[in-house]
């Protein structure tokens, strides 16, 4: 109902690593008559930065890829649970239980700690969360389980969903845009070019990289719900009309190429 509120007429859903929303969100947008593509985020690490890719059109049926996707969620409970012990450590005691509850049934991740350190007093604000405990150089990181971007993508691919690198220009993701012709070779299929972090001089850049490497453009705001990671409301980030019949377009090519006959 906040897309239709918002004026947004198509929207993905793109949960970090699960689908398990999608039959509740296909039956909402039913309702509400708005087109819904099925997605999800796979958060991935290169070095010290986090590289983030989407998959669109992913069968949410696939076995393997729900496997795949439960090995991502187990690894992110092991560490904010390790966490969790390390702030005990530190004299900055939060209750796990109720990491768990903010998380609300999501894959857990820091911006839940985050949150429980601010209701226990322990800091005052998300941002303090971060800089004094969570951050990467912070003394209660710890480090996600360890999956590259190329195996994202594969995975991606492996479900029948169209690959696409994530809000490059986020501060977090590093030289991610470097990466492309990498996972171009890969099957990388997209570079998400509209995005609330994305200056003009940035969306110019990677309309080109995307041109350079016959690369999907798509866009979108990442809402989060209104949660913690939210920036902007959906709707608010002006994405051309022919993103998603380009994005579906690739998508069909895909099913086309999987289906037909090897030579």
């Amino acid at each position: 109902m906040t897309a239709r509120e918002h004026g947004v007429g198509t929207l993905a859903l793109t949960d970090h690593d699960t689908t398990a929303g999608l039959d509740e969100a296909r039956a909402e947008a039913r309702r509400i008559h708005v087109e819904l593509i099925p997605g999800v985020e796979i958060n991935t690490d290169v070095d010290e930065y986090e590289v983030h890719l989407l998959g669109y059109f992913v069968d949410d049926r696939d076995a393997a890829f729900q496997t795949f996707l439960a090995r991502m969620r187990a690894g992110r409970v092991d560490r904010a649970r390790t966490m969790v012990e390390k702030l005990t450590a530190l004299g900055a005691p939060v209750a796990w239980e109720r990491v768990q509850a903010i998380a609300a049934g999501a894959s857990v991740g820091r911006p839940h700690v985050a949150r429980a350190l601010v209701e226990a007093r322990r800091v005052g604000t998300v941002q303090e969360a971060f800089e004094r405990f969570l951050g990467r150089h912070a003394p209660a990181y710890v480090p996600r389980l360890k999956v590259s971007p190329e195996e994202a993508v594969e995975a991606i691919l492996a479900a029948r969903g169209v690959p696409v690198l994530a809000h490059p220009g986020w501060a977090s993701s590093g030289p991610a845009i470097e990466r492309v012709p990498r996972l171009v070779a890969h099957g990388l299929a997209g570079l998400e070019v509209y995005y609330p972090d994305h200056t003009a001089e940035m969306i110019a850049s990677y309309l080109e990289v995307a041109r350079r490497h016959g690369l999907v453009v798509t866009g979108g705001t990442d809402y989060h719900g209104g949660g913690l990671a939210t920036r902007v409301p959906p709707g608010s980030v002006a994405v051309p009309a022919e993103v998603v019949p380009g994005l579906r377009a690739r998508w069909e090519r895909r099913q086309a190429d999987a289906a037909a006959p090897p030579q």
